[in-house]
């Protein structure tokens, strides 16, 4: 029976088979590699890879489609909301850092990136379906006006690159948006940096991001009791992210 699409999960299945076999080559799947898929659905990119690597763990929320999943030699199926499940324990059980990959839903994508920004240190890299304006937003520099929290939290652990655009037709049923492909590569590990420190100062700087950072950050600063050389005639779109990183690092060493 056809599997209808279904709207609280975010459902839109990728049909185009030469958009798929794009996918593919760009993640260039290997045997013996720890693959996991975020929400495989009708299985477009799921048995494409599976083809390459022989072995592929996937994460899918419906029942439905996780039954017939596990229907597939050399799925590992965990029916599971994705945001619940433990990546870490994952890569441990793989003895080697994951390659994740998936069509996101889009309705959720921002979560369960912030909850794969967790276990970076255990993550080889990631190739994410995202809404084409949450990959801009990503992949943003500073000065533009896409450039916001999500770019300066993602940018900090990654390397980010939009490598393929994907037009609606390309799914069933078509959404409303443009969609693209992001390759995320993890960045040595800054461990000068606490995330929660820096999620803070981050958040205070855009809360008015188009008023200078002086009525904002500024104030945070001086509630920090932190002596910095921080430009605060400028706007929160215009801090590069090593300076938002160093910022972190000096609230660190003054908490401690």
């Amino acid at each position: 029976m056809k599997h209808v699409a279904r709207k609280r999960f975010g459902q839109h299945f990728l049909t185009d088979d030469a958009v798929i076999d794009d996918i593919v080559r760009c993640i260039n799947p290997l045997p013996g590699q720890a693959l996991v898929e975020i929400g495989p659905g009708l299985g477009a990119m799921t048995f494409p890879l599976l083809q390459r690597c022989q072995a592929l763990t996937v994460i899918e929320l419906d029942r439905d489609l996780a039954a017939r999943l596990r229907k597939q030699a050399g799925l590992n199926v965990i029916e599971a909301d994705v945001l619940n499940v433990d990546f870490a324990a994952l890569a441990d059980a793989a003895g080697q850092p994951l390659r994740v990959v998936g069509n996101l839903p889009y309705n959720i994508s921002t979560p369960i990136l912030f909850h794969l920004l967790g276990v970076f240190g255990r993550v080889q890299d990631q190739h994410f379906m995202l809404q084409k304006e949450v990959v801009d937003r990503m992949a943003a520099a500073p000065g533009n006006k896409d450039y916001g929290r999500l770019s300066v939290m993602l940018q900090w652990r990654y390397r980010i690159e939009n490598v393929l655009d994907v037009p609606p037709e390309a799914f069933d049923p078509p959404p409303r948006v443009d969609s693209a492909i992001v390759r995320m590569e993890p960045l040595p590990a800054d461990d000068g940096v606490d995330g929660a420190r820096l999620g803070e100062l981050v958040a205070v700087a855009f809360s008015q991001r188009r008023k200078i950072l002086r009525g904002t950050l500024g104030r945070w600063i001086a509630q920090q009791g932190l002596e910095v050389d921080f430009d605060l005639q400028r706007r929160a779109e215009e801090v590069p992210v090593a300076e938002y990183l160093a910022l972190a690092r000096t609230a660190k060493t003054a908490q401690a």
